[in-house]
């Protein structure tokens, strides 16, 4: 059960990575242009930042603490916290009608889920 944890929690990084480089770097202007990004419009920059900064660290917090053995209840917590900002996008997305997003929303935040019980859990 520890490798699919492993593999999991990297996919996860990846993706949160991802996102947060995205949300980060690019400029507010450009990032709510890209029609995939419209809920973005709805959020003040500081906002889309500041979710940004959330999944490069819940990125790092998956990887990173169960790596070097410090601290090691923060991946659990890392995990959780992104399955609530997932649920979090997921609301988002169905008050603006953009269903066709719910179900790589939901996805991510079952592999958030499973992360953080399994961690949780001493699965591995």
């Amino acid at each position: 059960m520890n490798i699919a944890l492993w593999i999991v929690a990297g996919l996860l990084a990846v993706v949160y990575l991802a996102a947060g480089l995205a949300k980060l770097a690019q400029p507010y202007e450009k990032l709510t242009a890209n029609p995939s990004m419209g809920w973005a419009r709805d959020f003040s920059p500081g906002a889309v930042r500041l979710i940004g900064a959330a999944e490069l660290l819940g990125a790092a917090g998956l990887i990173l603490p169960r790596a070097t053995g410090i601290a090691e209840v923060l991946t659990p917590l890392a995990a959780l916290g992104l399955a609530v900002l997932q649920a979090g996008a997921m609301l988002v997305h169905y008050r603006r009608g953009e269903t066709k997003n719910l179900p790589m929303n939901l996805v991510l935040l079952l592999l958030a889920l499973f992360v953080a019980i399994g961690r949780f859990a001493g699965w591995g």
